[in-house]
């Protein structure tokens, strides 16, 4: 019996692989927070700005490629 799934072998591994990079980009952008007596700067870093939401779009586009992928048939 042969049963025809929607998704291959490959969309689920690129899927996952990009969902880690997403999970990634956010652990990135946390850090220690600003309280009531203490400002911490470091919430203004690039990486936590700039290169963790660049990472999380990568890692949704690819979640895109994942799904959108059609394997040789």
């Amino acid at each position: 019996m042969n049963k025809d799934f929607a998704f291959g072998k490959i969309n689920f591994i690129m899927i996952g692989i990009s969902m880690l990079i997403v999970v990634i980009g956010f652990v990135m952008m946390t850090g220690a927070a600003s309280t009531e007596t203490h400002f911490d700067a470091e919430i203004f870093s690039p990486m936590r700005i700039k290169v963790a939401p660049l990472i999380c779009l990568f890692g949704f586009l690819s979640v895109i490629a994942g799904i959108m992928y059609r394997g040789k048939k």
